[in-house]
């Protein structure tokens, strides 16, 4: 019977002893669960905002003469979240999209807890740097 190579992530093999369960092939499924559910997921409260809203303004006439921008209260996360909790349409719509921003977010952070587990530290560096250009980036260079 051959020994358990490091690396050898076959299905039915056991991990080596100190890796915490955690294989390269694991991590590629624990990733694209992630971003199917989390796309999906912000589909489904997308559209369902979004179809709402139709069903709800549908004999609304938009009046192109002056802009109207969102309330306060659909311009931060917090009010996002609030808004779709107690089904505003314009929320659930917006929180859709706020799921489908936040994915890459989780993806990388699901990557940054493998690459510690698996103890690479120089992958979990760049991964954090990675995830710190992203928040930099999402938070308008407000750090």
């Amino acid at each position: 019977m051959k020994k358990h190579a490091p690396g050898d992530d076959r299905p039915g093999r056991p991990a080596p002893a100190g890796s915490h369960g955690v294989t390269d092939r694991n991590v590629q499924v624990w990733i694209a669960t992630l971003l199917r559910a989390g796309v999906i997921a912000a589909a489904c409260i997308g559209l369902a905002g979004g179809a709402a809203h139709l069903v709800r303004h549908a004999t609304d006439v938009p009046s192109y003469a002056s802009f109207h921008s969102e309330p306060d209260a659909l311009r931060h996360v917090a009010g996002v979240i609030r808004g779709a909790v107690s089904l505003n349409t314009a929320a659930l719509t917006q929180a859709g999209l706020l799921l489908l921003i936040a994915v890459p977010l989780f993806r990388v952070a699901v990557s940054i807890i493998a690459f510690a587990l698996e103890r690479d530290w120089l992958y979990c560096v760049v991964t954090a740097l990675v995830m710190g250009v992203l928040l930099f980036s999402l938070l308008g260079g407000r750090l």
